[in-house]
């Protein structure tokens, strides 16, 4: 995968880009990163990229020109079309499924704003997705695209060290994850679970199972709203739901 990252602050992707599984990716070539100063691409003497609202108004507001040319310059010549996105607050809430469509991209572009906003062309005319990581608003889109690129890169196959590493986290089911426990068995009296300990790997699955729709139960039961459940989970939701709020 190709990622590019559009900012006027490039000296903040050093640290998270060039540690942990970011970089081992990186190395293992599954991955590469290119950060891009867009202020290289304004047309003034100045390198101003961003100018007074029309209508009037607080803040400033980034020009589409930088922008534009910058991500021409990133575009491959074979007429492939990456996924340009635009790190914003009034994007697509991001979720874990949303990392795993994007995964699936050869070539990510992610645009990183400052100021009061972009300018409407921006949107209207070269993004393909629009972003928000949560429901509140940063200094600039930096910190979240940091957090999707982080979050796309460990699904490339090869990224982690076993394939199967992230297909049980919380979110790629559906459901949180259930607890995870290791050595001691027993700690200041704080002992693991015995099903965990008995070797029984049907019964390990079960326990698992039961403890994830428990724990997402007690605290994300909105993931349960849409959750395509068997009548046999049905059945355990209702007696987990049942021991959370008794009646």
């Amino acid at each position: 995968m190709k990622i590019d990252v559009l900012t006027l602050f490039p000296e903040m992707f050093e640290g998270v880009l060039h540690s942990s599984i970011l970089k081992k990716a990186q190395e293992a070539e599954k991955v590469a990163y290119k950060i891009v100063n867009f202020r290289d691409y304004a047309d003034n003497k100045h390198q101003t990229v961003d100018d007074y609202p029309y209508g009037g108004g607080a803040g400033m507001v980034l020009k589409p020109q930088p922008i534009f040319d910058a991500v021409d310059a990133l575009k491959p010549k074979d007429n492939r079309k990456p996924r340009v996105i635009l790190m914003c607050p009034q994007g697509e809430r991001y979720s874990q499924a949303k990392a795993e469509e994007l995964a699936q991209e050869e070539h990510l572009i992610f645009i990183c704003g400052h100021y009061e906003g972009y300018d409407e062309r921006i949107r209207e005319h070269l993004v393909t997705d629009e972003i928000s990581i949560g429901d509140y608003v940063l200094t600039g889109g930096e910190l979240g695209a940091m957090v999707v690129i982080d979050s796309v890169v460990r699904l490339l196959p090869g990224v982690l060290g076993k394939e199967a590493s992230h297909v049980n986290d919380s979110f790629s089911t559906g459901l949180l994850e259930h607890p995870h426990y290791t050595r001691p068995a027993d700690f200041r009296g704080m002992k693991v679970p015995d099903t965990l300990l008995s070797g029984n790997h049907a019964h390990i699955d079960e326990w698992r199972e039961r403890e994830s729709f428990r724990r997402t139960i007690e605290r994300r039961p909105d993931l349960l709203e849409n959750y395509p459940l068997t009548e046999k989970q049905k059945k355990l939701v209702k007696e987990l739901t049942n021991q959370h709020h008794p009646s």
